[in-house]
C-alpha cells in the first residue's frame, strides 16, 4: 500500500470517529494549496476547526502527534487562511487547530484527539 492510501484510510477512520464522537459536521477534506494541505475542516458549533491526521503503526518511533512540528503548523496556518480567504467573506472567525492520532497496534486502531493543539504560526 502507498503512503497516500494509507493515509486515506487513516482519514476516514478519523472523518468517522469525529463525527460520531464530537458530533462535528465535515465540510472538506485534502483541501490542498501551494502551502501545504488539510486533511479535515469541520464544524464544531460555531468554531471553524482545521485538523491534522497521523497516523502509525505502533510508537517506535514516537508519537504521531511529534510529526506535527513547527513547519507543518505554519503549513496548515498558511493553507487555512487561503481557506477562509476563498470561503468566508468575513476575518472574524473563530478557528482552531486540533490534530488526530492513530495508532494502529494488533490490529486495533487507537484514536487521540487532541484539541487547540498548537495556535496560529506565520
Amino acid at each position: 500500500m502507498n503512503k497516500r492510501s494509507i493515509g486515506n484510510i487513516g482519514e476516514d477512520i478519523a472523518v468517522k470517529w469525529l463525527v460520531k464522537n464530537k458530533n462535528y459536521n465535515i465540510l472538506d477534506r485534502n483541501y490542498s494549496t501551494g502551502y501545504g494541505e488539510i486533511d479535515i475542516i469541520a464544524e464544531d458549533g460555531k468554531a471553524l476547526v482545521f485538523i491534522e491526521v497521523k497516523f502509525r503503526n505502533g510508537t517506535d518511533f514516537g508519537y504521531p502527534y511529534e510529526a506535527v512540528n513547527k513547519n507543518k503548523q505554519c503549513r496548515i496556518c498558511k493553507a487555512a487562511l487561503r481557506y477562509v480567504q476563498k470561503k468566508y467573506n468575513t476575518a472574524d472567525i473563530n478557528i482552531r487547530f486540533d490534530v488526530v492520532e492513530l495508532i494502529k497496534k494488533d490490529g486495533v486502531y487507537y484514536v487521540r484527539y487532541t484539541e487547540n493543539a498548537f495556535e496560529w504560526r506565520e
